[in-house]
């Protein structure tokens, strides 16, 4: 069982920047890849990055690469985004997941199977 409890979003303006945190609980963490998603209003949920359990294998979505960085610290039990040069089209409520069964970094929902409450991230024009 990993509980997952996302924080760090907020308002911020175009070109600014964001650190979402990750924090877990649960002692399948450090095995376990984790994976950032998002949901804009109206659309569905879509991967933006994610990381092994290692950390030696990171993917991150097209529409945010050399923006986004994954990252992890499994001595605390927390994974981050950080989020450079935010745009409007990157409002959303942002999820942590945590996978236990796939290897490497899926991108698809139905392979994560816990998931945090979301916190949402606005970037005004």
């Amino acid at each position: 069982q990993v509980q997952l409890v996302e924080s760090g979003g907020g308002l911020v303006q175009a070109g600014g920047s964001l650190r979402l945190s990750c924090a877990a609980s649960g002692r399948t963490f450090s095995s376990s890849t984790m994976g950032w998603f998002r949901q804009a209003p109206g659309e569905e949920r879509e991967f933006v990055a994610g990381i092994s359990w290692s950390g030696a294998i990171t993917y991150t979505a097209d529409s945010v690469k050399g923006r986004f960085t994954c990252s992890r610290d499994n001595a605390k039990n927390t994974v981050y985004l950080q989020m450079n040069n935010l745009k409007p089209e990157d409002t959303a409520v942002y999820y942590c997941a945590a996978c236990t069964t796939t290897p490497g970094v899926p991108r698809m929902e139905y392979e994560y199977d816990y998931w945090g409450q979301g916190t949402q991230v606005t970037v005004s024009s």
